[in-house]
């Protein structure tokens, strides 16, 4: 088989018609290029050249070899450049989780703006909850999610997380609630309702903070319904079958059946973080390329990512 510097010591001789000027450009003594064409040659079992004391053509075996070895050539560089550009993060695949709640109005502009940074960085966006995202990046299922934080008990020393936006829960009750008009509603007024929560284990930081919140107001939260994302809650609660507590970017949403009120009284705000985490010991670079590029629009404010 043929080695790439065969490959180059063949073209060479070939776009030059000479041994001299060839071995110029290969930067070594002619005597020594002369004998490597003699045995390649040999190699192949066929004559590459058509010659007398000096080369008068190609063969028609040289002809073909040599549109072969540009190719080959021409390959073996452009692999050496991706190899390159994929140690230093410009080139890859890069697993994204995100909850259903970042959809609106950070996954888009984060996604748009990293996709004009890194062309050639192929994503694989997937949504989830927090605690499937957490999972799937232990099990190297998942490069890096937007989770809510905090991140659960005992992944700390595992996982890294970046704070992305800081903002606060609001209370999301039906449209005909008795206190719908109010402009602030204290939590100690939900104490009665049945509530709609997410379970306990699809995203534990979170939920423990909206029961610390109304154990703070006086009463434990009765849970009458459960469903994973916030959309489906926000619509269980339009449907009059409860209430709840979602993130503060609902309050600019205009939904039918449904009122958002920020919450007054006892231990208020209710913080909501959203940020990113990813293990400890990921040394992808196409990773580093992305913590990089979320550094850049904090410090360049291209996005305003600290609060929703």
């Amino acid at each position: 088989m043929l080695s790439l510097r065969q490959f180059q010591q063949f073209l060479a001789v070939a776009e030059t018609m000479n041994f001299h000027r060839a071995a110029e450009r290969l930067n070594m003594a002619q005597p020594p290029l002369t004998n490597a064409i003699r045995l390649m040659e040999e190699e192949i079992g066929v004559r590459l050249f058509e010659r007398t004391n000096r080369i008068t053509g190609l063969t028609p075996a040289g002809e073909v070899l040599r549109e072969e070895a540009r190719r080959t050539i021409a390959q073996a560089e452009r692999a050496v450049a991706l190899a390159k550009r994929a140690g230093e993060g410009i080139v890859g695949t890069l697993r994204i989780g995100f909850v259903a709640s970042a959809i609106h109005h950070l996954v888009p502009r984060i996604v748009a703006e990293f996709r004009n940074a890194y062309p050639l960085v192929a994503l694989e966006l997937e949504e989830a909850t927090s605690a499937r995202q957490i999972a799937a990046i232990m099990a190297d299922r998942m490069d890096i999610g937007l989770v809510a934080l905090p991140i659960p008990p005992g992944e700390e020393t595992r996982v890294s997380t970046s704070v992305l936006l800081e903002s606060q829960l609001v209370a999301a009750i039906p449209a005909s609630h008795p206190s719908a008009s109010a402009p602030l509603l204290p939590l100690a007024a939900l104490a009665e309702e049945s509530w709609v929560l997410f379970p306990e284990s699809e995203g534990p930081g979170l939920h423990s903070a909206i029961i610390r919140a109304c154990a703070e107001a006086g009463f434990s939260p009765r849970v009458g319904q459960r469903a994973v994302q916030m959309e489906t809650i926000v619509g269980l609660v339009a449907a009059s079958l409860g209430v709840s507590l979602v993130p503060e970017a609902f309050l600019s949403s205009k939904r039918e059946g449904v009122i958002f009120r920020q919450i007054d009284g006892i231990g208020t705000p209710i913080p909501y973080q959203l940020g990113f985490a990813w293990r400890n010991d990921q040394a992808l670079p196409v990773l580093s390329s992305f913590l990089r590029f979320l550094d850049q629009l904090r410090q360049g404010g291209s996005l305003s990512l600290t609060r929703a």
